[in-house]
């Protein structure tokens, strides 16, 4: 999963985040409403976490302006505000799922499984394809030629990445914030080290190449 962590609180938005990368999912992080907005609007993600007490624009404010844009993404609002009336306003406003602080990461994330499950039920962007390459992103299996391809959690989402941005060309730096969030270091080899692996993976035993370096400027995936 991709998830959008709206939280002010520095220390639970590190904790969240820490607990999906060790999870195997990715994500992004955001203090305010507006970031949040921005963010939301730009990025294609599975599930948002979102706060309801945020500087300027509240939680409520952020699900809202979402729903009106037809920003349908799953929305867990996680939150100290733990009355029903708060609980009946954060459903009410557009939000799919309430959890009140302080809580186990382990609820926090089967809550999220069960979000993304029942948005990929019957949608069409459950799955991302470049050419015979097949990605199924509710159930993790990925084919080539209806052959399964095996990979680590870090593997499926820079493969992930990169089939979301397909015939686009995407930068090292690029990939080292969003699957690493590293900023750029010209020192690491991170990168080649693991486009190697999933070329092994996905290209060699084939005859046709989909991942390619464009020189001088970083890499990109297309059946062309």
């Amino acid at each position: 999963m991709k998830v959008l962590v709206v939280e002010d609180d520095v220390q639970t938005a590190s904790f969240v985040c820490d607990g999906l990368e060790r999870s195997g999912h990715s994500s992004d992080s955001v203090t305010t409403g507006s970031e949040a907005l921005a963010m939301a609007m730009s990025e294609s993600y599975d599930v948002l976490i979102v706060d309801r007490m945020l500087p300027g624009l509240d939680g409520i404010a952020v699900v809202k302006a979402l729903r009106a844009a037809g920003i349908d993404t799953p929305v867990l609002f996680l939150t100290a505000l733990d009355g029903v009336a708060d609980r009946v306003l954060g459903l009410d406003a557009g939000g799919d799922d309430y959890l009140v602080k302080p809580f186990a990461f382990s609820e926090l994330l089967a809550r999220l499984r069960a979000l993304h499950r029942r948005s990929s039920v019957g949608m069409d962007d459950g799955v991302l394809a470049v050419g015979d390459l097949r990605m199924e992103l509710h159930t993790w299996r990925v084919t080539r030629r209806d052959r399964r391809i095996d990979l680590q959690p870090r593997e499926f989402r820079l493969l992930e990445y990169l089939m979301r941005h397909a015939g686009e060309v995407v930068t090292r730096t690029m990939l080292l914030e969003k699957i690493w969030d590293f900023n750029f270091d010209p020192r690491t080899s991170v990168v080649e080290t693991h486009i190697s692996r999933l070329r092994a993976k996905v290209d060699r035993p084939f005859e046709v190449a989909l991942i390619k370096t464009i020189r001088g400027a970083g890499y990109t995936i297309d059946a062309s």
